[in-house]
């Protein structure tokens, strides 16, 4: 599955965007920039069509890896990237109150 994620960005405030070609639906993760340095991700939504695609967890991963190629934090108040960070122990690196 082609998943192609974009950032959208103004001010404070910003979003992933997941868009599967072909498809006209998107996936969207939500953010604040706090600091230079941190984020909270607030929310984290994928309309029904694309549900079980992988989209979420797309997301969940393309924000880690920017997190760590920029040099930020991420404070996860979203369930599902709360979640993941639970499951995932090696993204403490970049998740503030993950468990390592």
């Amino acid at each position: 599955m082609d998943i192609q994620i974009s950032l959208e960005e103004t001010d404070n405030k910003g979003r992933y965007v997941a868009r599967i070609a072909g498809i006209e639906a998107e996936g969207e993760m939500t953010f604040s920039r706090i600091s230079p340095t941190r984020i909270i991700v607030d929310h984290t939504g994928v309309p029904d069509a694309l549900r079980g695609k992988g989209i979420a967890q797309a997301l969940a991963l393309h924000v880690v890896a920017e997190a760590r190629t920029k040099g930020f934090t991420i404070v996860p108040l979203c369930p599902f990237l709360k979640a993941q960070a639970d499951k995932n122990p090696d993204w403490s690196d970049v998740i503030e109150g993950a468990k390592a």
